[in-house]
């Protein structure tokens, strides 16, 4: 089932771009999109919300490498899934939806361990056009199929962008960034309750994608999964996180220097220099405006008084090499 809730957290919802108003020109997947992403070691933490906030993930390190590809539905899976117009895979899962002028749908889920079928009533992932407060919640009821059994589903999906600011995900720093919450509840069924009057089971799921303004698919994705059939003796959790495989390119803009220390990033008061002797330094905002130059003697680096932001650092060393870092002001 963990590929199930995968999909479920993380190609449920289009491009999502912060503090923009989202339409199907700009946002919408569409066949022949292809984007690579990493599965995460460590455990995303998802606290932060409200505006201005410093999603901070710096522990999170790079796992396996999967690959999303999206395609036009044949047309038995058509007939399988009514209404789809277009079928996404990550080599080992499977979503159709079904896009229109005004929505993105989904129509249905398979994976190795179930498929969830939307016939009856497709669940809505976005209404364009969306921007950051965005809220919907929608009905969506069909069929479930397992290995262990199968029967009707009934429940909603709702989403809202509840959160925006700058994301830190190991060593790389995005400002400007969006976070959409997801969150879905089905009650399961026998297949002949059609009233769906006595659930034997749940399916739950809660999901946070991170977007910027540059990149089509989420930053960053950690969904917490759960289905519970108590007549079956089945209760299962799952959690999955990613990234795009970008996230852990080396960060080319800067210069690297193992000899040196910089912590703690992100800081609040005082930032250390370690491993070589500082003669100054400079704070850049991301636009490359400087914020201010400091002599620097005992290789510390004083930010109390810088609003919470990322930055960059300039490091002028007394071997005469510089070096630049990003960090994020607490």
């Amino acid at each position: 089932m963990k590929s199930l809730f995968s999909i479920l957290g993380f190609l449920l919802i289009p491009n999502i771009q912060a503090q923009v108003i989202i339409t199907k020109a700009s946002n919408d997947p569409s066949v022949g999109d292809t984007f690579n992403t990493y599965d995460i070691v460590g455990t995303v933490d998802n606290s932060s919300s409200g505006n201005n906030a410093i999603f901070n993930n710096a522990n999170l390190r790079q796992g396996s490498l999967a690959t999303v590809r999206y395609y036009m539905p044949s047309g038995s899976e058509i007939s399988t899934f009514p209404g789809s117009n277009l079928k996404m895979t990550d080599d080992v899962s499977t979503a159709f939806y079904k896009s229109s002028a005004t929505k993105l749908e989904i129509t249905g889920i398979t994976s190795s361990g179930a498929t969830l079928n939307f016939s009856a009533d497709n669940g809505t992932i976005i209404t364009y056009p969306a921007s950051f407060g965005y809220a919907e919640t929608d009905n969506a009821r069909g069929i479930f199929s397992s290995s262990s059994g199968s029967g009707l589903f009934k429940g909603t999906i709702s989403n809202t962008a509840d959160a925006a600011g700058t994301l830190i995900v190991g060593t790389k720093i995005y400002t400007d960034v969006l976070r959409i919450k997801s969150t879905q509840n089905f009650n399961l069924y026998q297949s002949t309750d059609t009233n769906y009057l006595f659930s034997i089971g749940t399916i739950t799921n809660t999901s946070f994608l991170y977007y910027d303004s540059l990149h089509k698919f989420p930053l960053l994705s950690s969904t917490n999964g759960n289905l519970n059939i108590p007549l079956l003796s089945i209760n299962h959790s799952t959690s999955q996180a990613k990234v795009l495989d970008e996230v852990f390119l080396s960060d080319h803009d800067f210069g690297k220097d193992k000899a040196v220390l910089i912590a703690p990033n992100p800081a609040t008061d005082y930032i250390k220099i370690i491993g070589k002797q500082v003669v100054s330094h400079s704070i850049y905002n991301l636009n490359s405006q400087l914020i201010f130059t400091s002599k620097n003697t005992d290789n510390i680096v004083d930010v109390r008084k810088l609003k919470r932001d990322a930055y960059i650092l300039e490091i002028n060393f007394k071997d005469n090499k510089t070096l630049k870092v990003k960090f994020v002001k607490m």
